[in-house]
């Protein structure tokens, strides 16, 4: 792993869409040789967080090859816009099939239909739910990259800090967001018992939305010591408001938008964390891939843990550079994809305790 790039692994700006991906001959998942059809659904293909999965995911199936490739998803995050896009996707996608959303319940009986269908499903960054049927999940330690972000505030406010931390969630009831918010809490409230701990308050996926809910908290509570958000469009809209408000406390976010690396560059946002969605994207894709040429499409049982990291002003620009295009990004994440794919069962742990 790269030295300058603290990375997660034993707790748990543009990129351009690639084509479908897929190319050279491949072994079919019926063994004669033919391509393999599958595909990826996504809760929001405009935002970052989802586009880097898909930019992972397409690049594992074209480095793979042999396989026709599809990224489905809605431009706004939209639970039902999204089940509908992933019950066409089973059309065509029989060979298997990668599901990121935000709304776990309301996949729970397409998954299992799809699962009873004969096709592979692999959870990516959303755990599944139990009657999904679906049993393989490739996703991050939440609540501990949350004790990641809240760790990286404390350096920053000093000992025994006393005021308000006020927390957003822009989809409140996603457990891969209420995880890294409970993770934020929890370490202020044993290590800072000075502070209070306002929300977390629900700050939308949209960005509009979003910009209007941290600007009415910040209207509210303008004598907080931090501003903390567990979504893409939390990191940029906090950075802008206290930009705008000349606001001395600290602000942060999660994920790399090119408009969050900018904030953390010219040091409005402290930092920001980064879940590796290609990493996410690139590994679920992989080994669904592998799954369905070399084991019938069996694949392994419980939750891959996926690593993130702290992205700081000492490494902005590394990370900046790795954001410029899909082949930047898996140069900078092959050493580690090769050695989490080289020994898997080390990653495996039960699905039950994915957090």
């Amino acid at each position: 792993m790269h030295p300058r790039s603290r990375t997660l692994l034993a707790v748990p700006a543009a990129l351009a869409l690639l084509a479908a991906a897929g190319c050279g001959a491949g072994s079919g998942s019926d063994g004669s040789g033919g391509r393999l059809d599958m595909g990826i659904a996504v809760a929001n293909i405009s935002l970052n967080f989802a586009h880097e999965m898909v930019l992972g995911a397409q690049s594992a199936a074209s480095h793979h090859g042999g396989v026709n490739f599809k990224a489905v998803g809605p431009p706004n995050t939209d639970g039902p816009a999204e089940v509908q896009l992933f019950q066409n996707l089973t059309a065509r996608a029989k060979d298997g099939i990668v599901l990121e959303n935000l709304d776990p319940p309301i996949f729970t009986r397409p998954a299992a239909r799809a699962v009873d269908q004969g096709i592979p499903i692999v959870a990516l960054d959303t755990s599944p739910t139990d009657g999904s049927k679906i049993g393989f999940y490739v996703g991050n330690d939440n609540y501990a990259l949350g004790e990641l972000m809240a760790t990286e505030a404390l350096e920053r406010l000093g000992k025994d800090p006393t005021g308000q931390i006020v927390i957003g969630v822009p989809n409140p009831g996603t457990p891969v967001l209420d995880n890294r918010a409970k993770g934020i809490a929890d370490t202020f409230r044993k290590q800072a018992p000075g502070v209070e701990i306002l929300g977390p308050f629900q700050t939308y996926s949209d960005p509009g939305q979003n910009y209007s809910a941290w600007s009415a908290q910040v209207n509210a509570h303008p004598k907080a010591l931090a501003f903390l958000g567990v979504g893409d469009a939390d990191s940029y809209n906090l950075a802008k408001i206290k930009k705008a408000e000349h606001g001395d406390w600290l602000t942060a976010g999660f994920d790399v938008d090119p408009k969050t690396l900018e904030a953390v560059k010219d040091g409005s946002n402290f930092v920001t964390i980064d879940p590796q969605h290609f990493l996410k994207g690139y590994l679920s894709t992989s080994m669904l891939i592998e799954a369905v040429r070399d084991h019938d499409g069996d694949l392994p049982e419980g939750w891959f843990l996926s690593p993130g990291g702290v992205v700081d002003r000492s490494d902005v620009d590394e990370i900046i550079a790795r954001q410029k295009s899909a082949k930047a990004a898996y140069d900078w994440y092959k050493p580690t994809i090769d050695k989490l794919l080289d020994d898997q069962k080390a990653r495996l742990k039960p699905l039950k305790d994915a957090r």
